[in-house]
Parts: C-alpha cells; sequence; structure tokens
C-alpha cells in the first residue's frame, strides 16, 4: 500500500499523509464475524483508570480474526482485503471448501482469488501456515505461536516479520523484528511471508484531531504543571525537572526502568534480549 497525501487546503491537511485505501475490496466487513466493541476508556473492571489519556474515538466493531490457523489441508479462496480498526495490518476474508468464512491477517504480496492452505503438508508460500517444524530455516515469517494451539501472539502488526534461525531438541529459535531470540516449541504455527500494509509505519497523522479519533486523549506534560501535581512541576519559568531522572506522576522511575517480571516462567525461552549489547 502506498501513502496518500492531500492538497494543503489547511494547516492540517499540510502535512498529513493516510494509506492509500484503493487496493482493498470495498465491500461491507462480514456481518457474522463482527462482535460489538464496548469503550472502557482505560479503567479496569473496578472502574479505575489503569491506563490514562483513553477515552472517545469513532464507535468500532471487532473482526473475529483467526489465529490459530486451524483448519488443516483444506484450501481457502481470498475473497476480499480489508481494513480492520482495530490493527495496524489489513485483514482478509477467505472461504474454506466446506463454506466457512474466516478473518486472517494480510500478508504482503496476498491478492484477491489467491488461495492458502494451513497444515504440515503445505507448501512454503505467502499466506500459508505451518508448524514451525515443517518450515525450512531462514524463512521470514508472522502470526507466530508461542504455546501450540493457543493462536498467534508474535508478529502479527503491519510490515513485520520474523525470522526462524534454527531449530533444535523440538524448539524452533525465532529472530523476533525487536532483535530478541526467542526459542518457541517446533509444533507452533507460524505463517510465511511477512504482515502487509508495510507503509503505515511513515503515515503522518497531521493534526489533534484525527488522534482523538483513534480513542486518545490529551498528554500534559508534568514541566508545566505544579509541584503538588506533579514531582517535575514547579519552579521559575522553563524549569529542569529537579531529578537524576524523569518519573512517572506517583515518583516511579519512567526511562530505563524495567517492568517485566523478574523471575518469570518463560525466561528461559529468551536466549537474547532485545536491549542486549
Amino acid at each position: 500500500m502506498a501513502i496518500k497525501k492531500y492538497k494543503p487546503t489547511t494547516a492540517g491537511r499540510r502535512t498529513m499523509t493516510v494509506t492509500d485505501y484503493s487496493g482493498l475490496s470495498k465491500v461491507a466487513p462480514e456481518k457474522s464475524l463482527l462482535e460489538p466493541l464496548k469503550k472502557h476508556s482505560g479503567r479496569n473492571n473496578t472502574g479505575k483508570i489503569t491506563v490514562r489519556h483513553h477515552g472517545g474515538g469513532n464507535r468500532q466493531k471487532y473482526r473475529i480474526i483467526d489465529f490459530k490457523r486451524d483448519k488443516a489441508d483444506m484450501k481457502a479462496n481470498v475473497l476480499t482485503l480489508e481494513y480492520d480498526p482495530n490493527r495496524s495490518a489489513h485483514i482478509a476474508l477467505v472461504q474454506y471448501e466446506d463454506g466457512e468464512k474466516r478473518y486472517i491477517v494480510a500478508p504482503h504480496g496476498l491478492k484477491v482469488g489467491d488461495v492458502i492452505v494451513s497444515g504440515a503438508g503445505a507448501d512454503i508460500k505467502t499466506g500459508n501456515a505451518l508448524p514451525l517444524a515443517n518450515i525450512p530455516v531462514g524463512t521470514f515469517i508472522h502470526n507466530v505461536e508461542m504455546y501450540p494451539g493457543k493462536g498467534a501472539q508474535l508478529a502479527r502488526a503491519a510490515g513485520i516479520q520474523a525470522q526462524l534461525m534454527a531449530k533444535e531438541n523440538g524448539m524452533a529459535l525465532i529472530r523476533l523484528p525487536s532483535g530478541e531470540l526467542r526459542n518457541v516449541p517446533q509444533q507452533c504455527m507460524a505463517t510465511i511471508g511477512q504482515v502487509g500494509n508495510i507503509d503505515h509505519e511513515n503515515v503522518h497523522i497531521g493534526k489533534a484531531g484525527r488522534t482523538r479519533h483513534m480513542g486518545i486523549r490529551p498528554t500534559v506534560r508534568g514541566s508545566v504543571m505544579n509541584p503538588c501535581d506533579h514531582p517535575h512541576g514547579g519552579g521559575e519559568g522553563k524549569s529542569p525537572i529537579g531529578r537524576p531522572g524523569p518519573v512517572t506522576p506517583w515518583g516511579k522511575p519512567a526511562l530505563g526502568y524495567k517492568t517485566r517480571a523478574k523471575h518469570k516462567s518463560s525466561d528461559k525461552f529468551i536466549v537474547k534480549r532485545r536491549n542486549a549489547k
């Protein structure tokens, strides 16, 4: 997908760019694969805000995506390529030989009319899903499971691809887009190719209103607050924060602070961390 620019009719339009959706199918989403999506404005089940600056935004419906690709050895025909408001990647509506329809994350290069298959015997072709044990070393993949049968959790965003580096002792070594090297059981499923909508990272929002449409509310810097409102606040004029490093409104370190649990059970699967020197 290319990036589309507009004539600078307003200040917001001048720098704003959007994804060119001309390659997508101009159809309504499949009703049987839609679910209502309620807004929570960053609140948890007790009503407390746990994620700040969320709220508002356009109404959306959730598209049920097939992350498991568990319909083995049955061909599926790609009917449409569609926009999904819930993710950066585009999605594809596929219909299996038995008539069932499912949404999948659309890989780069997939076209309407293509035929895809999942299963151990599938060809190494874009859009096909196979267990890692049946994928050659060096292949670029996406939609990678972490646990067999759970559904894809890794490499799902627009333009993302992971690489299968090695296979040994029932585990597959995956290099993730972040640079992390991680072992995954060879029975886990992965899809061949790169996630589509590669130009998503080059889109320029251009104006504040577009961010509000996404359900993101304004963020105020702590340095412009009063000292009673934020540890960075106070001082005469444009003052430094007065601390060795930035902190949250509640005094917790906000830069370089590790939030991962210290003794997580899955640590043993990480061969090299993404931020390792």
